[in-house]
């Protein structure tokens, strides 16, 4: 008999590239398996989960703005609906296993998978778990991981400590050095530092580069600077006032393998994807964790890696002034740099989507 599979979540790609990994391995794993994604009207995995090859369907389901607005009056109703349509969803597909990997569409289909009996299974990326997962976690059958210490959260008989699904061309990145700089356009003789906020971008981050294009193009030092969609116009003007060939900017960066690989240094937001990216790549990262964030996660999740010496950290609000510095200066560290290498390397799970897959199709 095949197996139906529903995978729930998204938002950002931190959620969403490792569903479609999990997904990816399962049918590798038995190809005969259908997979079904649900995940938020107007939210990016619309888009890109049926370009991975995978059906979705949307939910109205929205989040709750932290300031003052009206449009946090329309969230109940649009709960109420995404709940109802879960359950719709949850008879007609009839899954075996329900998987949520966090965003707005897990918490009311994994509610309507579990009310009917329906195995679930909660993938947390981060090492502060948000409301939505402790509440799901009572009916969850399996809760995977990425780091350790989440028992604070989840009952421990359900834990497994599997790390983050990313993607596999990522793996032995420092190999393709040559075909990176290649990739880019530019020169192997002086060091690149790669800026990366994420896929929405963080203007914190933008901002910071922007006041030191100047500093950067002087230093001799190249630059590949993935701005985001939203942030992409205002940096590109800034970079072409500057007309230094060495600083690359691109709204979103395709070939993240070839992008880590021709890094010295790498400067990013800590989210549980990017950052488990770092952790296959083995790159010397300084991070700059979004405040803008549910339970401030991301300083937690960069301080998992500051505690092992495996990056540095420099605080949101004190970026523009530190963060260019701080990069000048690891950058002429060859031994600082080895060090955060080798320690970063030591933290990644490259068998994550593995190990959760098989997690699944027990279940299943």
């Amino acid at each position: 008999m095949v197996k139906r599979i529903i995978i729930s979540g998204g938002g950002t790609g931190g959620h969403i590239y490792p569903a479609i990994a999990i997904a990816n391995t399962i049918k590798q794993l038995r190809p005969e398996v259908e997979i079904l994604f649900v995940g938020a009207e107007g939210k990016m995995e619309m888009q890109k989960v049926p370009q991975a090859g995978y059906k979705i369907i949307g939910l109205p389901i929205a989040g709750i703005q932290r300031s003052l607005t009206l449009k946090n009056l329309s969230f109940p109703f649009k709960l109420l609906k995404s709940l109802n349509k879960a359950k719709q969803i949850v008879r007609d597909f009839k899954p075996d296993v329900a998987i949520g990997v966090g965003g707005y569409a897990s918490g009311p289909l994994l509610y309507a998978a579990a009310s009917a009996g329906i195995p679930t299974l909660i993938q947390e990326q981060n090492s502060y778990a948000g409301l939505t997962n402790k509440l799901l976690a009572r009916k969850a059958k399996r809760i995977c991981v990425a780091y350790p210490g989440m028992e604070n959260f989840f009952p421990p008989d359900k834990i497994r400590v599997t790390g983050n699904p990313v993607r596999q061309d990522i793996l032995n990145a420092g190999q393709k050095k040559e075909e990176a700089v290649r990739f880019f356009g530019l020169s192997p003789d002086k060091p690149i530092i790669l800026v990366i906020g994420g896929s929405l971008g963080a203007r914190t981050i933008n901002d910071s580069i922007k006041g030191a294009l100047a500093q950067i193009a002087e230093a001799n030092v190249q630059l590949i600077w993935q701005t985001g969609k939203f942030y992409y116009e205002s940096c590109k003007i800034a970079a072409d006032v500057i007309g230094s060939p060495d600083i690359k900017v691109n709204d979103f960066i395709t070939r993240m393998d070839l992008a880590y690989a021709a890094a010295d240094v790498v400067i990013s937001r800590a989210g549980a994807l990017s950052i488990s990216e770092l952790c296959l790549a083995g790159r010397p990262a300084i991070l700059v964790p979004s405040p803008n964030v549910s339970e401030d996660h991301q300083t937690k999740n960069a301080m998992a890696l500051v505690q092992a010496h495996a990056a540095l950290l420099v605080r949101d609000d004190e970026a523009k002034e530190k963060l260019i510095p701080t990069a000048f200066q690891l950058l002429h560290e060859e031994r600082a740099k080895e060090e955060l290498s080798l320690n970063i390397l030591h933290l990644g799970k490259p068998n994550a989507a593995r190990e959760i897959a098989d997690e699944v199709l027990a279940l299943a």
